[in-house]
């Protein structure tokens, strides 16, 4: 069942993501060589619960953290850990928080001192990937739309997308329908409605898009062992655009001081 939202319930979604981005941006500020992957997935559960919020992720089908941190090869559903940064290393970090009842959820991919440029180019691809698919996230287009936008962008640069993990509904629920998959043909899959809330995240793999689950049941890595990104924005569907409820904008200002210090 697709939930069509009110613009109340859309205001309280969008508290919940500027939470979620909020902790992002505080977290960009922490990302370095020699912190722990546990070490940020513990400041984050701090700052969501000292803003009003509870983490959206944690103990959500028994997933034993706040945070996603997900490092190089690891797709997604990475599990906070004593793995110590180091230069060179991509950080995709998801994170979702929950106010009044509703969710928020987004991603961000980080760099960890010097990133090599073909993978920094992935990154870069990877997030324009996410927009070409939000552009496609109006009232009257389809999932396949969305997908399709951001399938042609990454393998026009030759790279690969994964096929097992997709984006979806939002609200109340952190998993709603419809699916989102970031592949796809337009005008197929599931139209899209005004007051529509969606988690759109585009995983891009440097290689190959085949994955595979470690014996932990969460963590994905890419088969190939190459690098994978992954970013993601929360939207509302209006009639002739997609309003983004999360805000990358925060998170690239501590990200720009940070480089010129």
């Amino acid at each position: 069942m697709i939930f069509i939202k009110t613009e109340e319930e859309v205001e309280f979604i969008r508290q919940s993501n500027l939470l979620v981005s909020r902790t992002h941006a505080m977290l960009a500020g922490e990302i370095k060589e020699g912190v722990s992957t546990l070490f940020l997935d513990k400041i984050a559960e701090e700052f969501i619960r000292d803003n009003g919020g509870v983490p959206g992720f944690l103990n959500y089908n028994g997933f034993p953290n706040s945070l996603c941190v997900s490092v190089n090869n690891v797709v997604v559903h990475g599990i906070p850990s004593g793995y110590i940064l180091k230069s060179g290393d991509i950080v995709s970090v998801d994170c979702g928080a929950v106010i009044n009842g509703y969710n928020g959820d987004s991603c961000y991919t980080f760099e960890v001192g010097e990133v090599k440029p073909n993978i920094k180019a992935l990154l870069r691809c990877t997030e324009e990937c996410l927009y070409k698919g939000i552009e496609k996230a109006v009232a009257g287009n389809t999932t396949g739309d969305i997908g399709n936008a951001i399938q042609k962008h990454a393998e026009s640069h030759g790279y690969s997308v994964v096929r097992e993990l997709v984006g979806h509904g939002i609200g109340k629920e952190l998993h709603e329908e419809p699916e989102v998959p970031n592949y796809g043909k337009i005008g197929k899959g599931i139209k899209l409605r005004e007051m529509m809330t969606i988690a759109i995240e585009p995983m891009i793999n440097l290689g190959r898009k085949e994955i595979y689950q470690e014996r932990d049941q969460w963590t994905i890595r890419t088969s190939d062992g190459k690098p994978s990104a992954h970013f993601e924005h929360t939207v509302v569907i209006r009639k002739d655009r997609a309003e983004i409820l999360s805000d990358f904008s925060i998170i690239e200002e501590v990200l720009n001081k940070k480089k010129s210090s």
